[in-house]
């Protein structure tokens, strides 16, 4: 089992900066993917940002230019960055940790979310 804590939401005015961070905790490997996704109220959760154990990163593309996502192995943490924010980030943000499961599928741990709101 794996376990994750996000930590480093807030109300924030636009333009402004957040960083989260992801800690995880148990069963970890340092081969998974980590990502970020975000659910806005009547949405459907979206992928933000993920990065792989290489440091290979992925981003939506509506938080390019100001996101980072990155991860340090040494303390099985992970980051996002959010510069610029807009009122349109406001969200329920995740982050993720997966692993392959065989068969093309994959094991996806979730932590609990961090409420993200940026005012305009």
């Amino acid at each position: 089992q794996v376990q994750l804590v996000e930590s480093g939401g807030g109300l924030v005015q636009a333009g402004g900066s957040l960083r989260l961070s992801c800690a995880a905790s148990g069963s970890i490997f340092r081969t998974d993917v980590m990502g970020w996704y975000r659910q806005a109220p009547g949405k459907q959760r979206e992928l933000v940002a993920t990065i792989t154990s290489g440091g290979s990163t992925n981003y939506a593309d509506s938080v390019k230019g100001r996101f980072t996502i990155s991860r340090d192995n040494a303390k099985n943490t992970g980051y996002l960055q959010m510069n610029s924010l807009k009122p349109e980030d406001t969200a329920v943000y995740y982050c993720k940790r997966s692993r392959p499961a065989g068969w093309g599928n994959t094991l996806d741990y979730w932590g609990q979310g961090t409420q993200v709101t940026v005012s305009s």
